[in-house]
């Protein structure tokens, strides 16, 4: 069962959530987290996973995009302004000779019950590749009918041509990058797209026949108040928005230079960040959303809010997800893959990814093979970051592990429990309603590789 809201805290619980919003804590989309992965990770052991990978389970499909027609400045993922047509079409030729490589690479035809494209922004591409690039998806995996089709987006260069192309290639689900409505956060972040630019996107896409639309949220923007978050989520809802990702936003000028244009003293600090992430709660739930994990809501006839109802939500690379598949593949340059035996993440510099495809190598430049305690590890913080629970002593059962394993980690959640932001009895570890924002502070307890190099993480809250 997902936790219960997190809104109606008091004064004394807001001074706890402040106090540890400032931690720098992984976002827990894997597990060991991607600083922790291999450098030079040899080719021949992914291939070696995907030839062993189950033919009769579905697998999910992740393809990235990296180009955008315009640069967003609080933006922190690896993307390339596309000044010219011409990168974004070489792109699609190699997307294509990659995909044919994994395909070749597995024991068969597979079946992908999950294809999402992320970015960047993947309507960057022309329909037409956009339609060559799923037609060959489909030609070298099953595709059900049932099959979740899911495209990010920038309401501000979706042209109606791109519309009609993914209605008429079946996609399931849209989501766009909406961060804040107001005027002056927007100028702040260098992205302009006013209410009426995403009501003219979303009312296209509905009209096509795209049933799901996600809005991504921001707080923690510069110049941003509480007010500003709470109007902005009252216009999403209006909107229609059927699911909310609601992210602090990641001040890390030293991974993403463009953030550089952001001044740190025009940003919230810990206690104001604290205050729009409780505030932002209550609005959205007040709206009819339901609270899924740490930072995701939906309506509640939504997928997204069933499986949390019923403890089958997950967490991969794309957020909070109903995908219950073990082997995900990412095709394009950074996309990481997840298979039973471990992670790998491909080349991050768009020309040596297509020379190493050209080459009919899989492009896969880092990776990690899963060890020891690590299974075990992945499902506690997994559930403790989908839950807000977990129960040790029955994960130590289901994995092998000694009754006692969780000592350590449990220890150091002792000072959270002092002030009551979790509960532990026995091996069984809860958050408090009110401390689900904590989530990633009570996974990191569990974390045995943190702290030990690698990786300099966002704030908790």
């Amino acid at each position: 069962m997902p936790p219960a809201p997190a809104g109606n805290t008091n004064p004394a619980m807001h001074a706890i959530l402040a106090r540890h919003a400032a931690r720098l804590t992984p976002r827990y989309t894997s597990y060991p987290t991607a600083p922790h992965f291999q450098a030079d990770f040899p080719e021949a052991t992914y291939r070696a996973w995907l030839a062993a990978t189950d033919p009769a389970a579905p697998v999910s499909l992740y393809l990235h995009v990296p180009y955008c027609a315009r640069m967003c400045w609080y933006c922190g993922c690896n993307m390339k302004l596309a000044a010219r047509y011409e990168p974004v079409a070489a792109y699609v030729e190699t997307l294509l000779r990659e995909i044919d490589l994994v395909a070749e690479a597995l024991p068969g035809r597979l079946a992908a019950g999950h294809l999402h494209w992320g970015g960047g922004t993947p309507t960057a591409l022309a329909p037409g590749d956009l339609a060559r690039v799923m037609h060959r998806l489909e030609e070298r995996f099953a595709v059900p009918a049932d099959a979740e089709r899911a495209i990010e987006s920038d309401p501000r260069t979706l042209s109606d041509a791109m519309i009609e192309t993914i209605g008429r290639l079946g996609f399931t689900r849209a989501s766009f990058g909406v961060q804040e409505f107001d005027p002056a956060v927007q100028a702040a972040i260098n992205r302009i797209q006013p209410p009426e630019m995403v009501a003219r996107a979303v009312g296209g896409l509905r009209a096509a026949g795209v049933a799901g639309i996600n809005f991504d949220l921001i707080y923690g923007l510069p110049h941003q108040t509480t007010r500003m978050l709470e109007e902005t989520i009252r216009i999403s809802a209006e909107l229609g928005a059927d699911r909310v990702a609601l992210f602090g936003y990641a001040h890390v000028p030293w991974v993403a230079p463009n953030q550089r244009m952001i001044p740190a003293d025009a940003l919230p600090g810990p206690e104001a960040r604290a205050e729009q992430a409780a505030a932002a709660a209550e609005a959205l739930e007040r709206a009819g959303y339901v609270a899924i994990g740490i930072d995701h809501y939906a309506r509640p006839h939504d997928p997204l809010a069933e499986a949390a109802r019923t403890g089958r939500l997950r967490r991969n690379f794309q957020g909070y997800t109903t995908d219950t598949a073990e082997t995900l593949i990412g095709l394009g340059v950074t996309a990481i893959g997840r298979t039973p035996a471990g992670y790998v993440q491909n080349i991050a510099e768009t020309g040596a990814w297509g020379r190493a495809v050209a080459a009919g190598h899989l492009p896969v430049a880092r990776g990690r093979a899963l060890a020891g305690d690590d299974r075990l590890r992945a499902h506690v913080i997994e559930r403790l970051m989908c839950d807000g629970r977990v129960d040790c002593a029955a994960a130590a059962r289901r994995f092998g592990a000694a009754e006692d394993w969780a000592t350590e980690p449990l220890s150091a959640l002792a000072p959270l429990a002092a002030e009551g932001a979790i509960a532990i009895h026995g091996g069984h570890v809860a958050l408090a309603p009110w401390a689900r924002p904590l989530a990633r502070v009570a996974a990191a307890a569990f974390d045995r590789y943190l702290g030990s190099g690698g990786g300099r993480h966002a704030a908790s809250v």
